[in-house]
């Protein structure tokens, strides 16, 4: 699992979303060209119920397109230009969806999936995931995240044998996320803002046994602090610049 990596583990923030349209194919196979050990995404249901790769609730912000993703059939997503709003060398990238991912990446990196149905909590989006990944023998290479402890709950008793990471919100909203009501959950990570971090709370993880993931870090001063801290696993939108400051290795 996480352990066979050098510390911190460098994940690919939706991939090298620095350099490619974020969760993209073209994203997640340049991640792993710069030397990221792992890479992140978002998903969540169209309307038909495919698993399909995005962060926000709409199109709008990462397609040509314009609507909500649960109203909208994959037929139509799959047709949306998700790469020219980055660059025009992207142009006719697609919303891939979670078998995309995986056929490409299953076998190839480790992957982080999030579960972002955070409009939707009590949808299928759990046991879709389940019906995927119960095809692949990918299980070993897979860590799944949420800000929302109830889905990960269910994600846990359909996946029993795949670690879970909660996700803290920024500031005091994300207190008890990152103190011991957090820990009733029995997760394998914390993934805390950056901002939020401390020495603390990084001896207190190892302490109880878990990892501390911390995100999203595009800064070499914050890497070195982070490493220095020895947190197990930092999320950049920059895997390049993370290599080269954490592991300095020819790529």
């Amino acid at each position: 699992m996480l352990s066979q990596f050098s510390q911190p583990v460098i994940f690919a923030h939706r991939g090298a979303s620095a350099y490619a349209p974020e969760n993209t194919i073209a994203a997640f196979k340049l991640a792993v060209e710069q030397g990221a050990d792992a890479i992140e995404l978002d998903v969540k249901l169209s309307f038909d119920d495919q698993v399909v790769v995005i962060h926000d609730q709409t199109v709008d912000r990462t397609t040509t397109g314009s609507g909500r993703i649960k109203d909208m059939a994959y037929s139509e997503l799959r047709y949306l230009d998700a790469g020219s709003h980055f660059d025009c060398a992207y142009e006719g990238e697609s919303i891939p969806t979670l078998d995309e991912v995986f056929d490409n990446f299953g076998h190839q990196t480790f992957i982080n999936v999030e579960l972002t149905n955070y409009a939707s909590p009590l949808d299928e989006l759990p046991a879709k995931i389940a019906q995927i990944v119960e095809q692949r023998q990918i299980k070993k290479s897979l860590l799944f995240s949420s800000f929302n402890p109830f889905v990960l709950i269910r994600i846990r008793r359909l996946l029993p044998n795949i670690p879970i990471a909660l996700l803290a919100l920024p500031g005091r909203k994300g207190t008890w996320a990152r103190s011991w009501p957090g820990r009733l959950l029995k997760y394998q990570a914390l993934h805390p803002d950056v901002n939020d971090v401390t020495p603390a709370i990084v001896e207190q993880a190892h302490k109880h046994g878990y990892r501390v993931h911390v995100y999203t870090i595009n800064q070499a001063d914050v890497l070195h602090r982070l490493k220095e801290m020895q947190v197990d696993g930092i999320f950049t939108d920059d895997p390049l610049l993370a290599r080269q400051v954490l592991s300095p290795v020819s790529i």
